[in-house]
């Protein structure tokens, strides 16, 4: 492990890109991060002082403050309940599709399902500070699962309510602009690469 106190430029660089790649700050950002950070350390070593003379004794915990100021809480947190809201929107979509019906009737399964998926990712979501779902959906699946089968030990599966095919682009709305911009920043990150 290097020594914190005697790191490189490049390697506070990697230190930070790792932390906010952890954090899941959006590639745009993070490049336009690393390269306003390496400009300070070339600037700090031109004038004689060191990399830790900018970000400080704990590298990673100059990293995390500056993706926490980068992406606050609250707007973590709006982000989060879109993105769940949409997630939730396109499986009304595609059940009803496959269904091909235009309700979708919703069990007791169902609630604690979508209810422990979407806390189970929010909190892991808002511990690292985005939303990616491929990653989380195996996260969230386990106790999901675990759900269901404990509202249908508990309480069967009766119908509680319906939800009318209209109900899925309303649930859609909120987080189509946050899936919109990570799809730009993929695209975007890809022809940069």
């Amino acid at each position: 492990m290097t020594d914190q106190r005697t790191m490189t430029n490049q390697q506070v660089l990697a230190v930070c890109r790792s932390n906010w790649e952890y954090r899941g700050i959006d590639d745009g950002s993070v490049r336009e991060m690393l390269d306003e950070l390496s400009a300070h350390l070339e600037d700090a070593v031109a004038a004689g002082r060191t990399p830790q003379d900018v970000v400080g004794a704990d590298v990673k915990e100059f990293a995390a403050s500056w993706a926490r100021a980068r992406a606050p809480f609250p707007r973590r947190l709006l982000r989060t309940a879109a993105m769940v809201c949409f997630a939730i929107g396109w499986l009304i979509l595609a059940t009803c599709l496959v269904r091909w019906t235009t309700e979708r009737v919703v069990t007791a399964d169902d609630v604690a399902f979508w209810v422990v998926v979407a806390a189970v990712t929010v909190a892991w979501e808002l511990r690292r500070g985005s939303l990616v779902f491929r990653k989380n959906l195996v996260v969230a699946l386990v106790p999901g699962l675990a759900a269901v089968l404990l509202s249908q030990w508990l309480v069967g599966d009766a119908a509680l309510f319906t939800l009318p095919l209209w109900a899925a682009p309303v649930l859609l709305l909120p987080g189509l602009p946050y899936a919109i911009a990570d799809a730009r920043d993929k695209k975007s990150a890809g022809q940069v690469t």
